[in-house]
């Protein structure tokens, strides 16, 4: 029989752990927001060096299991002298695998805008620079809000590979206290509760911010 006074004497903990989660999201989706953009940036480009660099870096990413990913920075990366903590090593591995696919994000939404656009700023004396700063980039991200939305929804849920490494965060300090207590399916549902309220709290701010940004483009 299933006893969920068990959880209520550990919900505090499970709180804090919830906190770490949506830092460890929050730090690993802005990672890959500004990875994205240079790897967009970079595929566009008309230099075929670093166009070869962005595609290589997509390729690599997308066709490897994220969890092969955090073991290489985590426990890789000191075979060669580079020294992290858990959290570090998770938002980097998190970072860079959510960057490969907002690159693509941005790049859908850049190659939306119309080139008409463009040519006029370039008639008009602006640099690319300014061009894209300006003109292209608020466009393409508004456009790009959507997918990103989905992005950083399967990001906060993707947190959860941490506990892997010893990131405290909520999986992992679920499974301690169901292992310790025998609750294996009471935590776990409440791990799961957790998770769809922060994902439901992130669903709503998105909708809000895409509403916000549709009414200021009329």
């Amino acid at each position: 029989m299933l006893d969920f006074s068990l959880v209520s004497d550990f919900i505090g903990f499970l709180l804090e752990a919830s906190v770490v989660t949506i830092e460890l999201s929050l730090f690993a989706i802005v990672l890959g927001l500004i990875l994205g953009l240079i790897a967009a940036l970079m595929k566009i480009s008309n230099i075929k060096p670093l166009m070869w660099l962005a595609d290589f870096y997509i390729w690599v990413i997308r066709g490897t299991p994220i969890l092969v990913q955090i073991f290489l920075v985590y426990y890789g990366l000191p075979q060669v002298g580079i020294e992290l903590g858990a959290f570090s090593s998770s938002v980097i591995a998190l970072g860079v695998n959510a960057g490969a696919y907002i690159a693509e994000i941005y790049r859908g939404g850049i190659m939306s805008v119309p080139k008409g656009q463009t040519e006029a700023a370039e008639s008009l004396g602006m640099t690319y620079t300014t061009i894209m700063r300006r003109i292209v980039l608020p466009q393409a991200f508004r456009v790009s809000i959507p997918a990103l939305g989905n992005q950083a929804i399967s990001m906060l849920k993707d947190s959860s590979i941490a506990s892997l490494v010893t990131v405290s965060e909520l999986m992992m300090v679920s499974q301690r206290f169901a292992a310790t207590n025998y609750a294996f399916i009471e935590f776990y549902i409440t791990a799961a509760a957790l998770y769809l309220l922060m994902t439901t709290f992130l669903s709503y701010f998105l909708k809000k911010l895409e509403f916000r940004m549709s009414q200021s483009e009329r």
